[in-house]
């Protein structure tokens, strides 16, 4: 989960492309400068307040890796929620059945306490680690970060104030925004090493590029 995920220094964007294919913005502007590091972001880019870097493709900085989860290590991050949820769900049956199997055989009022305490811990563990699964499901389906899903969100507010319609830049497609994250191939969506697809995270494919 360590992978470096920062804007590499000396970038700077190809001024031709930069605007039409690439930067799709509704500010317009076409070369994006960090306040925080005076330096030139790409697309997706962003400043983060504890790393104290851009990041490429930043989503959020997460305490419980101690890093950014950004452009290199985005499969990562998924299928760590993926196999949290899983494992937990596994020990959430463990427990419940083992607990209703030797019931009448504890004989301790506080072990059976403990075990349904532990019961509904674990529960709780899943449930919430599922819906974080479930909502990153979402986010990849549609090629997004949180922070682009809140950004998403007023653009389609202004758009519908105006009488537009308003769509993801990114959003190629469920299956294309998948691979994008996954891979191409589909025996390798369950390994998190298997990140050789993943790109420099300097440019993007855009719903322009595809139509």
């Amino acid at each position: 989960m360590l992978l470096q995920t920062s804007v590499p220094s000396g970038y700077f964007p190809d001024v031709e492309n930069h605007g039409t294919d690439q930067e799709i913005k509704r500010t317009g502007e076409h070369l994006r400068k960090c306040d925080k590091c005076s330096v030139l972001k790409p697309p997706r880019a962003h400043h983060c307040r504890v790393c104290r870097r851009c990041v490429l493709k930043m989503d959020h900085h997460c305490a419980w890796v101690n890093n950014c989860v950004g452009q290199r290590n985005y499969k990562s991050f998924l299928l760590l929620v993926f196999y949290a949820t899983v494992s937990c769900s596994y020990s959430s049956v463990l427990i419940i059945c083992c607990t209703i199997e030797g019931w009448d055989s504890i004989a301790s009022q506080r072990l059976k306490i403990f075990h349904v305490g532990c019961g509904l811990w674990s529960v709780g563990l899943s449930l919430t680690l599922g819906t974080l699964f479930i909502w990153y499901v979402y986010l990849t389906s549609h090629n997004m970060t949180t922070i682009e899903y809140h950004e998403a969100k007023r653009a389609a507010w202004l758009a519908r104030k105006s009488g537009q319609n308003y769509h993801h830049p990114y959003d190629v497609g469920s299956y294309k925004n998948i691979t994008l994250v996954l891979g191409p191939d589909m025996l390798k969506w369950l390994w998190p090493t298997a990140i050789s697809h993943i790109k420099d995270g300097l440019s993007f494919p855009t719903t322009r590029d595809t139509s």
